[in-house]
């Protein structure tokens, strides 16, 4: 039947047609299933096992950078990387959070909201400072990270994670902002000190990122507040989320969401502080180039 459609001329007989083939579709597809249903009712455990849903997650294309945690290599070369002294709990984690000058009102307010969200940050407003001015001045005052929120149009559109005093630079895109009040059924957040989760980074610039964001948090979460900061990677984009969690029972728990909300999608990351015109660039998402099958990931 799908071969005959296109040759229907008439829009409304064609569109008649699709449904119908659609509905047989259906049809079978039941039937499959009620006909599985009832083979594993009568062949119980000897029953054959079901088939794995073919995800794009799955049919990931191999990556030669993934990293593999128990490699002695692996181990020694995140031994000696720039955040290998806030996991040896060498180093306080001290946020210093600023925008692009001038910023709207959307923007202001996030950066608000991130201040609460990341315990020992700071705002500070850039005043047309540039960067270069900003780094030395951060170092000075033992700032560990320096997190810069850019807008376009009044919307936060990008972030830009340095971390201090020797780099590596992240920048990102940011997407599909929500502050706490553009959001539903609330909670209100506490001071504790949350919980991190680093989530699906798997390739050695995956774990870079994930490094870096997990330096912005204190080493120590206070539990008795159950927050929770989660940064999950899918798909080459990083979902930011913060819930408290609840236990209902001994073996339910729930979570409430406590704002706010973000997407990030890496663009580049630079050795060293942030330097746009002579900086060494590890690496540069080229869209054209990287983007060229949707089942291969760079994080």
């Amino acid at each position: 039947m799908s071969l005959i459609m296109p040759q229907i001329k008439n829009k409304q007989r064609r569109g008649e047609m699709y449904k119908k083939f659609l509905k047989e579709k259906r049809k079978v597809k039941m039937e499959e299933k009620k006909k599985r249903k009832k083979e594993e009712k009568q062949l119980g455990s000897k029953a054959p096992p079901k088939k794995k849903p073919k995800t794009i997650e799955n049919m990931r294309v191999p990556d030669e950078t993934m990293v593999d945690p128990t490699n002695e290599e692996t181990v020694l070369d995140l031994e000696q990387d720039e955040m290998a002294p806030y996991f040896k709990q060498e180093t306080t984690p001290k946020i210093l959070i600023t925008t692009c000058d001038r910023p709207k009102n959307k923007t202001n307010s996030f950066i608000k909201e991130l201040k609460k969200v990341i315990p020992n940050s700071v705002v500070k407003y850039r005043r047309g400072l540039d960067l270069k001015k900003i780094i030395p001045q951060a170092i000075a005052k033992d700032f560990t990270d320096l997190l810069v929120v850019n807008e376009d149009a009044g919307e936060p559109n990008g972030l830009v994670l340095c971390h201090l005093p020797d780099g590596p630079t992240a920048e990102f895109k940011m997407m599909n902002v929500k502050l706490c009040k553009e959001l539903k059924r609330l909670g209100e957040m506490s001071d504790h000190e949350p919980e991190i989760n680093v989530h699906n980074f798997n390739t050695r610039l995956g774990v870079t990122i994930g490094r870096m964001l997990t330096c912005l948090f204190p080493h120590r979460p206070n539990y008795r507040g159950r927050r929770v900061v989660t940064f999950h990677n899918q798909r080459d984009f990083i979902f930011f989320r913060h819930h408290r969690y609840q236990f209902r029972n001994a073996e339910k728990v729930s979570l409430q969401e406590l704002g706010p909300r973000f997407i990030l999608k890496l663009r580049s990351l630079q050795k060293g502080t942030f330097d746009s015109k002579s900086g060494i660039y590890l690496w540069i998402h080229k869209r054209h180039e990287m983007d060229t099958s949707r089942r291969k990931f760079h994080l």
